[in-house]
């Protein structure tokens, strides 16, 4: 119950400030999932039950287009990551969520969250920042392959998310990026 106690806070810190019982009561529903290196924690045509928080590990969020394997995002420690529109309409994702490494999740099921949400203004306030935060998460996404070239999409990604530079494939980055592993490969060395 400790660590979930700490994943609580984290989420709390990610959104707003809440008070300890309410704390108690998130770490109460949260749902521990370890899951090893190639693994899956969702598969395509299930349904999102849980908002997710990495505890440890890596995942990526992809999908099959004209049977490729596009990488959509990527999460690690501290990372929230959510299949949103299978989560808030529970319908099956086109999503699906892979471990890249043993990974340790956290999860926030989607009914008891709810129920949470009804009876307590701090969880709903929680909850909305939650999904806040994936939405403006998407948004810089998109905006970043509307905007900005290779070299710069590139740059971004290690000045945000340099832990992903080392961990995760490049393969997987590329496909992040929306580019070849050739074009990658030629980005980082002009950037190196």
């Amino acid at each position: 119950m400790e660590t979930a106690l700490q994943v609580a806070r984290k989420l709390s810190e990610q959104t707003i400030p809440v008070s300890p019982v309410t704390l108690q009561q998130i770490a109460s529903i949260l749902v521990r999932t370890e899951v090893k290196k190639g693994e899956n924690f969702l598969e395509e045509g299930a349904v999102c039950s849980q908002i997710g928080y990495i505890y440890k590990g890596l995942v990526r969020q992809y999908y099959y287009k004209n049977g490729k394997q596009l990488t959509e995002h990527f999460s690690c420690e501290n990372d929230v990551f959510i299949c949103i529109e299978s989560f808030l309409r529970q319908k099956p994702s086109t999503l699906i969520v892979e471990a890249l490494e043993n990974t340790i999740i956290y999860g926030l099921p989607h009914k008891p969250l709810l129920q949470l949400a009804a009876e307590s203004h701090e969880v709903e306030e929680l909850y909305r920042g939650l999904l806040e935060n994936s939405l403006i998460l998407s948004q810089v996404k998109m905006d970043m392959f509307r905007f900005e070239s290779a070299n710069e999409r590139y740059s971004r990604l290690m000045h945000d998310q340099p832990e992903i530079i080392k961990r995760a494939p490049l393969s997987y980055i590329a496909s992040y990026l929306l580019m070849t592993p050739e074009t990658l490969s030629r980005v980082r060395a002009n950037i190196i």
